[in-house]
């Protein structure tokens, strides 16, 4: 499926790092030019940020929020909105673990459906974040509280419109036009297929889990270059 874009949103104020998480460093690159690296030749890339100045060096198409000062609906917005192609893939700039081959099955289920969005227990990816969340459960029979995963994930440009009448009228929350459309959700047990530590939903909102992930990729690329070395003697 080649009509698809590549949205990476670069426009959080990252207060909690206090830095701009998308030129953080991992593996000595910024996490943003990890990301258009592993998913180059998906699709056409752009970027979503209002601070283009700061990426202009990386020479994407760059689109500031049409509708400004609305939190992160706004950028998912601004995200489709701006797709060249009828489909787009919407990325965080803070998750640098790429699983291309779950990336392209959400992008074969993409035709079917308004949008294709993973869920999964937030408990998996950051146990530190989940001893509030842990103590009620969302619906689900076993108690444990699933949440979408927007920024890792697919829409079309039908959900353009759902999206703009829901802040409209005042929702602000990511998944509040989710109702009104024809969703197709990713559970865990899909998703392990192709990653099964979950890494590719991995984020960072603070130093420590920036550090977390930072550790994360050093011991895989440390794996990976024993087999190098030994293909070159």
């Amino acid at each position: 499926m080649s009509n698809i874009t590549i949205a990476i949103n670069a426009g959080g104020k990252s207060t909690r790092m206090g830095s701009d998480k998308a030129l953080l460093e991992v593996g000595g690159r910024p996490m943003i030019e990890r990301i258009i690296e592993q998913t180059a030749g998906l699709g056409e890339q752009i970027i979503i940020t209002n601070t283009p100045e700061r990426y202009a060096h990386l020479g994407l198409a760059m689109f500031k929020d049409v509708l400004p000062d609305k939190g992160a609906l706004g950028g998912l917005y601004t995200s489709i909105h701006a797709a060249a192609q009828p489909y787009a893939l919407v990325l965080a700039c803070d998750m640098p673990f790429v699983n291309r081959p779950f990336f392209e099955y959400m992008i074969s289920l993409a035709p079917q459906f308004d949008a294709v969005v993973p869920r999964i227990s937030p408990l998996l990816t950051h146990p530190e974040r989940s001893e509030a969340k842990s103590k009620g459960a969302s619906g689900e029979g076993s108690g444990v509280r699933v949440e979408a995963e927007p920024f890792r994930a697919i829409y079309s440009k039908a959900c353009l419109e759902p999206i703009r009448r829901a802040l409209d009228a005042g929702k602000m929350r990511v998944i509040s036009f989710f109702p009104d459309m024809n969703l197709r959700w990713l559970e865990e047990d899909e998703i392990r297929r192709f990653d099964p530590e979950l890494l590719t939903f991995l984020n960072c909102n603070t130093p420590e889990e920036l550090g977390k992930i930072r550790e994360i990729w050093e011991k895989r690329e440390s794996k990976r270059q024993p087999a190098n070395v030994k293909r070159q003697t």
